[in-house]
């Protein structure tokens, strides 16, 4: 799916934004918060690293084993992005350290956080003009 895009959205998706995260509340009203997203292209996998127990990991758990329905924008000036897909929480040591290492690549070293834990996006459906 991703490895058809060009290379103009591949560059997007490196550079330096901060992007919008969408989950969706029991009462099916959408909850919007601001994430730094990192994305991996062969794999076809979005990642925002998180503390758990925040609001966007009790949504993305409320979905189940086969994931809660989210997304992801990244907008800049007339250039954006959405990722859709179907988010699990990743809390095993290996999934926090490469979602980390991750981060720190695309933005800064994030602070220590003991409580830190992976939304890994299985993407489906990508849209956008860049």
């Amino acid at each position: 799916m991703l490895e058809h895009r060009g290379d103009g959205f591949h560059a997007f998706w490196r550079e330096r934004h901060l992007s919008t995260l969408t989950t969706v509340r029991a009462d099916g009203t959408p909850h919007v918060v601001p994430v730094g997203v990192t994305l991996d292209v062969s794999a076809g996998i979005a990642r925002v690293i998180t503390s758990d127990g925040s609001y966007k990991v009790r949504h993305v758990r409320a979905g189940g084993p086969a994931g809660a329905a989210v997304a992801v924008c990244q907008v800049d000036g007339v250039r954006w992005s959405t990722l859709e897909g179907r988010a699990v929480i990743r809390d095993d040591p290996e999934s926090v350290a490469d979602a980390v290492r991750r981060y720190a690549e695309r933005y800064r070293q994030p602070r220590e956080n003991p409580a830190r834990v992976v939304i890994e996006i299985r993407l489906t459906r990508v849209l956008g003009n860049v």
